[in-house]
């Protein structure tokens, strides 16, 4: 029998200098306050950014989904509680704008996912799944001139549109 997992410290990791300076240091924000921040680090298999947060001989040393460090250390830790998550309300998985940033239940997550995956052009229905897209993105920013990120950006999320027809969202 596996011992449980015990709770993530997210109000210890979010007041944390070091932590918060390692999340900042993976985050791309775009020039207006509306536009997708782009994780830079680390992207798990559901495109989701991962980062090392903590400290080792604190005991408190976990990786953790950054969308989630980032609402605890933007938004506020206290929300946070089990049964909890963090959605995003532009669908994009690596994306680290708290103004993007919803608290719900896995439940709404499914359904907003349902509703929208099938939406032309929308970033759940990009042909490379969340984390090929996530990673294409990251990759696409790494590679760019400096000032030349956003073209990169857009270029690169075209391609998992083959088609190039776009639907915008109905909200």
């Amino acid at each position: 029998m596996t011992a449980p997992t015990p709770a993530v410290p997210w109000q210890t990791l979010a007041a944390d200098p070091a932590t918060v300076a390692r999340y900042e240091a993976k985050v791309h924000r775009g020039p207006g306050p509306t536009d997708c921040h782009w994780w830079l680090g680390a992207i798990s298999d559901s495109g989701h950014g991962k980062l090392r947060a903590g400290s080792r001989p604190a005991g408190t040393s976990r990786v953790v989904s950054a969308h989630v460090l980032g609402f605890a250390i933007h938004l506020g830790a206290a929300a946070l509680q089990e049964g909890v998550i963090v959605r995003h309300s532009c669908d994009e998985a690596s994306c680290q704008n708290p103004a993007h940033w919803l608290i719900g239940d896995r439940l709404q997550n499914i359904a907003d996912f349902q509703a929208r995956r099938g939406l032309t052009g929308h970033a759940l229905a990009d042909v490379r799944g969340a984390a090929g897209r996530a990673v294409a993105v990251r990759d696409a920013i790494l590679a760019a001139d400096p000032g030349e990120e956003p073209a990169a950006i857009e270029a690169a999320l075209a391609a998992g549109n083959p088609s190039g027809v776009r639907q915008d969202t109905l909200w």
